[in-house]
Protein backbone atom coordinates (compact mmCIF):
# COMPACT_ATOMS: atom_id res chain seq x y z
CA UNK A 1 0.00 0.00 0.00
CA UNK A 2 0.87 3.19 -0.78
CA UNK A 3 -0.52 6.90 -0.45
CA UNK A 4 0.23 9.55 -3.09
CA UNK A 5 0.33 12.74 -0.95
CA UNK A 6 -0.27 15.72 -4.35
CA UNK A 7 -3.53 16.45 -4.39
CA UNK A 8 -5.29 15.49 -7.75
CA UNK A 9 -8.17 18.01 -8.96
CA UNK A 10 -12.10 17.73 -10.73
CA UNK A 11 -13.32 20.49 -12.55
CA UNK A 12 -15.38 21.94 -9.49
CA UNK A 13 -11.86 22.32 -8.27
CA UNK A 14 -11.04 25.10 -10.40
CA UNK A 15 -11.47 28.38 -12.42
CA UNK A 16 -10.17 30.03 -15.27
CA UNK A 17 -8.35 32.85 -14.94
CA UNK A 18 -9.12 35.93 -17.64
CA UNK A 19 -6.87 37.04 -19.50
CA UNK A 20 -6.49 40.19 -22.38
CA UNK A 21 -8.16 39.50 -25.01
CA UNK A 22 -8.09 41.24 -28.69
CA UNK A 23 -11.22 39.01 -29.83
CA UNK A 24 -14.59 41.48 -29.98
CA UNK A 25 -16.93 38.92 -30.67
CA UNK A 26 -17.35 35.28 -30.14
CA UNK A 27 -17.72 34.80 -33.77
CA UNK A 28 -14.06 35.19 -34.14
CA UNK A 29 -13.46 32.05 -32.60
CA UNK A 30 -12.71 28.85 -35.05
CA UNK A 31 -13.71 25.51 -32.91
CA UNK A 32 -12.88 23.31 -35.88
CA UNK A 33 -9.04 21.61 -34.97
CA UNK A 34 -7.25 19.56 -37.40
CA UNK A 35 -5.57 16.30 -36.33
CA UNK A 36 -2.92 13.90 -37.48
CA UNK A 37 -3.05 10.38 -35.95
CA UNK A 38 -0.61 8.32 -35.04
CA UNK A 39 -0.89 4.69 -36.51
CA UNK A 40 -3.49 5.27 -38.88
CA UNK A 41 -1.88 8.61 -40.53
CA UNK A 42 -5.46 9.69 -41.17
CA UNK A 43 -6.53 13.19 -40.63
CA UNK A 44 -9.30 14.46 -38.85
CA UNK A 45 -11.21 17.95 -39.05
CA UNK A 46 -13.83 19.00 -36.94
CA UNK A 47 -15.31 20.33 -33.84
CA UNK A 48 -13.82 18.17 -31.33
CA UNK A 49 -16.94 17.15 -28.92
CA UNK A 50 -18.34 14.17 -29.21
CA UNK A 51 -21.45 12.34 -28.20
CA UNK A 52 -20.63 9.19 -25.74
CA UNK A 53 -21.59 5.41 -27.02
CA UNK A 54 -24.20 5.73 -24.53
CA UNK A 55 -28.02 4.03 -24.72
CA UNK A 56 -30.27 7.64 -25.33
CA UNK A 57 -26.88 9.46 -26.57
CA UNK A 58 -24.69 7.47 -28.97
CA UNK A 59 -27.50 7.11 -31.65
CA UNK A 60 -27.69 7.54 -35.40
CA UNK A 61 -30.05 9.82 -35.08
CA UNK A 62 -27.91 12.37 -32.90
CA UNK A 63 -24.88 11.58 -35.52
CA UNK A 64 -26.88 13.53 -38.27
CA UNK A 65 -27.52 16.54 -36.05
CA UNK A 66 -24.15 16.72 -34.53
CA UNK A 67 -22.51 15.95 -38.08
CA UNK A 68 -24.69 19.68 -39.35
CA UNK A 69 -21.58 21.03 -36.45
CA UNK A 70 -18.83 19.12 -37.72
CA UNK A 71 -19.50 17.53 -34.31
CA UNK A 72 -18.58 13.76 -33.57
CA UNK A 73 -20.69 10.21 -32.45
CA UNK A 74 -19.13 7.32 -31.09
CA UNK A 75 -22.36 4.91 -31.79
CA UNK A 76 -23.65 2.62 -29.19
CA UNK A 77 -21.86 -1.09 -29.35
CA UNK A 78 -25.39 -2.60 -30.45
CA UNK A 79 -25.65 -1.46 -34.33
CA UNK A 80 -25.12 -3.70 -37.21
CA UNK A 81 -24.15 -3.44 -40.62
CA UNK A 82 -28.00 -3.04 -41.33
CA UNK A 83 -28.25 0.03 -39.48
CA UNK A 84 -25.69 2.23 -40.41
CA UNK A 85 -26.36 2.38 -44.51
CA UNK A 86 -27.85 6.28 -44.06
CA UNK A 87 -25.22 7.27 -42.49
CA UNK A 88 -21.79 6.01 -44.34
CA UNK A 89 -21.23 9.37 -45.84
CA UNK A 90 -20.74 10.56 -42.62
CA UNK A 91 -17.55 8.39 -41.99
CA UNK A 92 -15.48 11.93 -40.69
CA UNK A 93 -17.94 12.31 -37.68
CA UNK A 94 -18.62 8.74 -36.16
CA UNK A 95 -17.10 5.75 -34.99
CA UNK A 96 -18.64 2.46 -34.80
CA UNK A 97 -17.81 1.02 -30.57
CA UNK A 98 -16.87 -2.50 -29.87
CA UNK A 99 -15.88 -4.67 -26.85
CA UNK A 100 -13.31 -7.23 -26.89
CA UNK A 101 -15.21 -10.56 -27.27
CA UNK A 102 -14.86 -12.89 -30.26
CA UNK A 103 -18.51 -12.09 -30.83
CA UNK A 104 -17.56 -8.00 -31.07
CA UNK A 105 -14.53 -9.06 -33.29
CA UNK A 106 -16.85 -11.12 -35.70
CA UNK A 107 -19.58 -8.23 -35.71
CA UNK A 108 -17.02 -5.52 -36.50
CA UNK A 109 -15.11 -7.16 -39.01
CA UNK A 110 -18.78 -7.42 -40.54
CA UNK A 111 -19.73 -4.03 -40.50
CA UNK A 112 -15.84 -2.68 -41.59
CA UNK A 113 -16.25 -5.12 -44.88
CA UNK A 114 -19.67 -4.07 -45.75
CA UNK A 115 -18.51 -0.25 -45.28
CA UNK A 116 -14.46 -0.07 -46.15
CA UNK A 117 -15.21 3.84 -45.92
CA UNK A 118 -15.46 3.90 -41.96
CA UNK A 119 -12.81 5.64 -40.84
CA UNK A 120 -12.67 4.97 -36.91
CA UNK A 121 -13.30 1.92 -34.13
CA UNK A 122 -13.79 2.66 -30.60
CA UNK A 123 -13.21 -0.20 -28.21
CA UNK A 124 -14.58 0.80 -24.81
CA UNK A 125 -14.50 -0.93 -21.92
CA UNK A 126 -15.12 -0.04 -18.38
CA UNK A 127 -11.43 -0.96 -17.10
CA UNK A 128 -8.90 -0.49 -19.77
CA UNK A 129 -6.15 -1.93 -17.18
CA UNK A 130 -6.67 -5.34 -18.37
CA UNK A 131 -3.80 -6.83 -19.96
CA UNK A 132 -6.33 -8.76 -22.42
CA UNK A 133 -7.55 -5.25 -23.54
CA UNK A 134 -4.04 -3.91 -24.45
CA UNK A 135 -4.15 -7.46 -26.12
CA UNK A 136 -6.91 -6.80 -27.97
CA UNK A 137 -6.19 -3.15 -29.21
CA UNK A 138 -2.81 -4.28 -30.61
CA UNK A 139 -5.68 -7.57 -32.09
CA UNK A 140 -7.51 -4.84 -34.05
CA UNK A 141 -4.91 -2.32 -35.15
CA UNK A 142 -2.91 -5.52 -36.72
CA UNK A 143 -6.66 -6.33 -38.33
CA UNK A 144 -7.54 -2.75 -39.63
CA UNK A 145 -4.05 -1.07 -40.27
CA UNK A 146 -5.97 1.93 -41.86
CA UNK A 147 -8.65 2.66 -39.31
CA UNK A 148 -7.95 5.61 -36.90
CA UNK A 149 -8.68 3.69 -32.82
CA UNK A 150 -10.14 4.90 -30.18
CA UNK A 151 -9.62 3.13 -26.37
CA UNK A 152 -10.16 3.19 -23.17
CA UNK A 153 -10.84 4.00 -20.41
CA UNK A 154 -8.02 4.54 -18.58
CA UNK A 155 -6.67 7.57 -16.29
CA UNK A 156 -3.06 7.32 -15.83
CA UNK A 157 -0.04 8.52 -17.86
CA UNK A 158 1.62 4.96 -17.92
CA UNK A 159 -1.47 3.15 -19.39
CA UNK A 160 -2.43 6.09 -21.63
CA UNK A 161 0.89 5.30 -22.97
CA UNK A 162 0.32 1.68 -23.14
CA UNK A 163 -2.66 1.34 -25.01
CA UNK A 164 -0.78 4.13 -27.44
CA UNK A 165 2.32 1.86 -28.44
CA UNK A 166 -0.28 -1.17 -28.62
CA UNK A 167 -1.98 0.48 -31.18
CA UNK A 168 -4.56 3.60 -30.26
CA UNK A 169 -4.65 6.72 -31.87
CA UNK A 170 -6.60 8.14 -29.15
CA UNK A 171 -7.31 7.29 -25.76
CA UNK A 172 -10.44 7.76 -23.83
CA UNK A 173 -9.75 9.23 -20.20
CA UNK A 174 -12.29 8.70 -17.65
CA UNK A 175 -13.42 6.11 -14.91
CA UNK A 176 -16.11 6.94 -12.35
CA UNK A 177 -16.72 10.52 -13.44
CA UNK A 178 -19.69 9.81 -15.29
CA UNK A 179 -23.19 11.30 -14.01
CA UNK A 180 -24.85 7.63 -14.23
CA UNK A 181 -21.51 6.10 -13.10
CA UNK A 182 -21.10 3.62 -9.72
CA UNK A 183 -17.68 2.27 -10.49
CA UNK A 184 -16.35 5.40 -7.27
CA UNK A 185 -19.33 3.57 -5.19
CA UNK A 186 -18.88 -0.08 -6.34
CA UNK A 187 -15.03 -0.13 -5.79
CA UNK A 188 -13.68 2.82 -4.81
CA UNK A 189 -11.25 3.09 -7.92
CA UNK A 190 -11.48 6.60 -9.92
CA UNK A 191 -9.19 9.44 -10.44
CA UNK A 192 -9.94 13.60 -10.34
CA UNK A 193 -10.89 14.50 -14.00
CA UNK A 194 -8.78 17.38 -14.37
CA UNK A 195 -6.01 16.02 -13.12
CA UNK A 196 -6.67 13.14 -15.31
CA UNK A 197 -6.75 14.40 -18.26
CA UNK A 198 -3.24 17.00 -18.02
CA UNK A 199 -1.35 14.05 -16.95
CA UNK A 200 -2.92 11.59 -19.89
CA UNK A 201 -2.51 14.09 -22.19
CA UNK A 202 0.71 15.30 -21.79
CA UNK A 203 1.73 11.44 -21.99
CA UNK A 204 -0.46 11.34 -25.25
CA UNK A 205 1.05 14.40 -26.95
CA UNK A 206 4.76 12.83 -26.23
CA UNK A 207 4.05 9.98 -28.26
CA UNK A 208 2.02 11.96 -31.18
CA UNK A 209 -0.93 10.98 -30.14
CA UNK A 210 -4.19 12.05 -28.54
CA UNK A 211 -6.78 11.76 -25.68
CA UNK A 212 -10.70 12.08 -24.83
CA UNK A 213 -11.54 13.06 -21.91
CA UNK A 214 -14.70 11.40 -21.80
CA UNK A 215 -16.89 12.33 -17.96
CA UNK A 216 -17.71 14.94 -15.60
CA UNK A 217 -19.00 17.67 -18.12
CA UNK A 218 -22.12 19.25 -16.07
CA UNK A 219 -22.27 22.03 -17.98
CA UNK A 220 -20.37 24.21 -20.93
CA UNK A 221 -17.61 25.73 -18.56
CA UNK A 222 -16.43 22.01 -17.89
CA UNK A 223 -16.41 21.11 -21.54
CA UNK A 224 -13.54 24.18 -21.87
CA UNK A 225 -12.16 23.31 -18.51
CA UNK A 226 -11.36 20.05 -20.60
CA UNK A 227 -10.04 21.79 -23.49
CA UNK A 228 -8.09 23.75 -21.52
CA UNK A 229 -6.18 21.28 -19.45
CA UNK A 230 -5.01 19.49 -22.84
CA UNK A 231 -8.33 16.85 -23.92
CA UNK A 232 -7.72 16.77 -27.97
CA UNK A 233 -11.55 15.72 -28.03
CA UNK A 234 -14.74 16.23 -25.10
CA UNK A 235 -16.87 13.43 -25.04
CA UNK A 236 -20.60 14.08 -23.13
CA UNK A 237 -23.04 11.47 -22.09
CA UNK A 238 -25.31 13.39 -19.65
CA UNK A 239 -25.32 16.40 -21.48
CA UNK A 240 -26.52 15.08 -24.20
CA UNK A 241 -29.34 13.10 -23.12
CA UNK A 242 -33.07 13.59 -22.65
CA UNK A 243 -33.22 15.00 -26.48
CA UNK A 244 -35.55 13.58 -28.96
CA UNK A 245 -32.14 12.19 -31.27
CA UNK A 246 -31.77 9.85 -28.45
CA UNK A 247 -34.86 7.88 -28.74
CA UNK A 248 -36.30 6.27 -25.76
CA UNK A 249 -40.12 6.68 -23.83
CA UNK A 250 -41.55 10.10 -22.67
CA UNK A 251 -42.62 9.30 -19.52
CA UNK A 252 -45.14 12.13 -18.00
CA UNK A 253 -48.03 10.56 -15.13
CA UNK A 254 -49.70 14.14 -15.07
CA UNK A 255 -49.55 15.45 -18.74
CA UNK A 256 -46.64 17.86 -17.11
CA UNK A 257 -43.12 17.48 -16.52
CA UNK A 258 -42.12 14.59 -19.01
CA UNK A 259 -38.87 13.05 -18.00
CA UNK A 260 -37.09 10.53 -20.47
CA UNK A 261 -34.51 7.24 -18.64
CA UNK A 262 -31.27 7.70 -18.58
CA UNK A 263 -28.88 5.15 -17.42
CA UNK A 264 -25.39 4.01 -17.49
CA UNK A 265 -23.60 1.45 -19.69
CA UNK A 266 -22.67 -0.88 -16.26
CA UNK A 267 -26.18 -0.37 -15.02
CA UNK A 268 -28.56 -3.20 -14.31
CA UNK A 269 -30.91 -1.57 -17.13
CA UNK A 270 -28.04 -1.98 -19.99
CA UNK A 271 -27.31 -5.40 -18.98
CA UNK A 272 -30.90 -6.32 -18.63
CA UNK A 273 -30.82 -5.17 -22.00
CA UNK A 274 -27.68 -5.97 -23.89
CA UNK A 275 -26.57 -9.03 -21.95
CA UNK A 276 -29.88 -10.86 -20.10
CA UNK A 277 -28.82 -9.24 -16.54
CA UNK A 278 -26.16 -8.60 -14.52
CA UNK A 279 -23.48 -11.85 -14.34
CA UNK A 280 -23.67 -13.15 -10.76
CA UNK A 281 -19.54 -12.25 -10.34
CA UNK A 282 -19.96 -8.75 -11.01
CA UNK A 283 -22.17 -5.73 -9.50
CA UNK A 284 -23.73 -3.07 -11.55
CA UNK A 285 -21.83 0.25 -11.66
CA UNK A 286 -23.96 2.25 -13.31
CA UNK A 287 -27.85 4.06 -12.28
CA UNK A 288 -30.53 4.77 -14.37
CA UNK A 289 -32.49 7.35 -13.36
CA UNK A 290 -35.14 10.14 -15.12
CA UNK A 291 -33.78 12.98 -16.44
CA UNK A 292 -36.30 16.40 -17.81
CA UNK A 293 -37.32 15.69 -21.40
CA UNK A 294 -35.45 18.78 -23.60
CA UNK A 295 -36.84 18.66 -26.82
CA UNK A 296 -34.04 18.55 -29.94
CA UNK A 297 -30.75 18.91 -29.60
CA UNK A 298 -29.79 21.52 -31.75
CA UNK A 299 -30.68 24.23 -28.50
CA UNK A 300 -28.46 22.46 -26.57
CA UNK A 301 -25.20 21.86 -28.87
CA UNK A 302 -25.59 25.63 -29.72
CA UNK A 303 -25.23 26.00 -25.67
CA UNK A 304 -22.22 24.16 -25.58
CA UNK A 305 -20.37 25.37 -28.74
CA UNK A 306 -21.61 29.11 -27.74
CA UNK A 307 -19.81 28.42 -23.78
CA UNK A 308 -16.79 27.67 -25.40
CA UNK A 309 -16.35 30.04 -28.05
CA UNK A 310 -16.56 32.55 -24.69
CA UNK A 311 -14.13 31.03 -23.00
CA UNK A 312 -12.02 32.06 -25.67
CA UNK A 313 -13.03 35.61 -25.52
CA UNK A 314 -12.31 35.90 -22.13
CA UNK A 315 -8.69 34.35 -22.49
CA UNK A 316 -7.59 35.77 -25.78
CA UNK A 317 -8.06 32.49 -27.92
CA UNK A 318 -8.80 32.81 -31.36
CA UNK A 319 -8.71 29.29 -31.93
CA UNK A 320 -9.38 25.98 -29.88
CA UNK A 321 -5.89 24.63 -30.66
CA UNK A 322 -4.94 27.71 -28.34
CA UNK A 323 -7.20 27.36 -25.35
CA UNK A 324 -4.99 25.16 -23.62
CA UNK A 325 -1.85 27.60 -24.09
CA UNK A 326 -4.05 30.58 -22.97
CA UNK A 327 -5.49 28.46 -20.01
CA UNK A 328 -3.90 29.27 -16.35
CA UNK A 329 -6.44 27.29 -13.90
CA UNK A 330 -7.08 28.66 -10.43
CA UNK A 331 -8.07 26.53 -7.61
CA UNK A 332 -11.40 27.68 -5.98
CA UNK A 333 -13.30 26.84 -3.04
CA UNK A 334 -16.56 27.82 -4.34
CA UNK A 335 -17.55 28.26 -8.20
CA UNK A 336 -20.49 29.65 -8.62
CA UNK A 337 -23.78 31.76 -6.65
CA UNK A 338 -25.95 28.77 -5.83
CA UNK A 339 -28.32 30.63 -3.86
CA UNK A 340 -31.31 30.14 -6.39
CA UNK A 341 -30.45 26.58 -6.96
CA UNK A 342 -31.36 25.52 -4.24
Amino acid sequence: MRIEEDVKLDFKDVLIRPKRSNLSSRKQVDLHRTYKFKHSKAQYTGVPIMAANMDGVGTTEMAKVLNQHNMFTCLVKNYTESDLGDIVHMSDNFAISTGTSENDFRRLSMIINSYPEIKFICIDVANGYQERFADYVAEVRDAFPDKTIIAGNVVTADMTQELILRGADIVKVGIGTGSVCTTRVQTGVGYPQLSAIIECADAAHGLNAHIIADGGCTCPGDVAKAFGAGADFVMLGGMLAGHDEGGGEVISEDGRNPRIQFYGMSSDTAMDKHHGGVAEYRSSEGRTVTIPYRGPVQTTVLDILGGVRSTCTYVGAPTLRQLSKCTTFIKVNRQINDVFLK
